[in-house]
């Protein structure tokens, strides 16, 4: 009997120990949901009180909200989330690849740096400012009906500038230069009728005169040529 009193007390102390805890519980949720309710008070206290001052402040700009335009704002918003989210990703790939590019970036400005000073070492840049001074003084020293003539012969100009690339032309005018830089003013002799009668009996100088009388042949030709061109 004694056995059988103590086995009902364990199982009474037992069933008190679990609604003691089952009473804890209850009291933990119930403490739970009151700050939650407080929580959401006064969250929407607030709420309501920055409502108000955001209609009084677009009320004093004059501005009228509609509540579809905004829920519609939302809606959209809700929507494209996954835009956004693609966005944001975007600009994260676009990021990591600035910072992937930066040691290259940054390696090709020590380059560019490096191959602008090797341009300054060898005067490329003092060429170039002595052509845009040339190139100033030819504006400036030319009218506008000089820039009418070269327009119109411009055909001209260029057909001696193609002819000026052929490389036997090139050495001739080339020698023609030298000669005249090396030649001296006490180097030039004096020629007599007689003494020029004499020079010319050498081969060279008929060669030199038969030269003469050649080009000033061909140029009447050309010339002819272009008159009677014109005249057609």
């Amino acid at each position: 009997m004694a056995e059988n009193n103590r086995e009902i007390q364990k199982q009474i102390n037992e069933l008190n120990t679990k609604l003691d805890l089952v009473l804890e519980h209850v009291n933990q949720q119930r403490l739970k949901r009151e700050m939650t309710d407080d929580l959401f008070a006064d969250l929407s206290i607030v709420a309501r009180d920055a409502w108000d001052t955001t209609v009084s402040e677009l009320d004093d700009q004059g501005i009228e909200m509609d509540m579809d335009d905004i829920k519609q704002l939302i809606f959209k918003f809700i929507k494209n989330i996954k835009n956004f989210n693609d966005a944001i990703s975007f600009f994260e790939s676009m990021n990591d690849m600035i910072k992937d590019a930066a040691p290259i970036v940054n390696e090709m400005g020590i380059d560019a740096i490096k191959k602008l000073h090797e341009f300054e070492n060898k005067g490329y840049f003092n060429f170039m400012r002595e052509v845009a001074t040339v190139t100033d003084r030819i504006v400036t020293g030319l009218s506008a009906e000089d820039m009418r003539r070269l327009s119109d012969n411009a055909g001209e100009i260029v057909e001696l500038l193609r002819n000026l690339t052929d490389p036997g032309m090139v050495r001739s005018m080339n020698k023609m230069v030298m000669v005249m830089q090396n030649m001296t003013t006490s180097e030039v002799e004096e020629y007599g009728l007689w003494k020029t009668l004499k020079a010319m009996n050498s081969k060279d100088m008929r060669k030199a005169a038969g030269f003469m009388m050649t080009f000033v042949k061909k140029m009447n030709d050309e010339q002819a040529a272009e008159v009677k061109k014109d005249n057609i």
